[in-house]
């Protein structure tokens, strides 16, 4: 897989943001790849040097609502969500630096 393939997107949460001073950024990345990968692609693609990555199995959520119809239920998609920490070292990743 290529790194574009494999890192989706940022997640920006307001626990995500906590974590930026420290180097650490959550990224929605593809349900196939592992934690080997992930590293990998992050490396490659913002140029900075990886101390670990956590990875989590998000389940989607139920969601229901009222048609004409009747009710309606139905589910967001799954998705995989990794954790990275840069080394100490390492520079930051420019994007999530202009967030702050």
């Amino acid at each position: 897989m290529k790194a574009q393939e494999i890192i989706l997107e940022p997640i920006l949460t307001e626990k995500s943001y906590a974590g930026i001073p420290n180097k650490v950024y959550t990224f929605k990345v593809a349900n196939s790849a592992n934690k080997v990968e992930i590293k990998k692609a992050v490396e490659e693609l913002f140029e900075v040097e990886v101390a670990s990555v956590n990875t989590i199995n998000c389940k989607g959520k139920t969601r229901t609502r009222q048609t004409r119809n009747g009710r309606v239920t139905g589910r967001t998609s799954d998705y995989k969500k990794a954790v990275v920490t840069l080394k100490p070292n390492s520079k930051a990743i420019a994007f999530f630096e202009s967030l702050n």
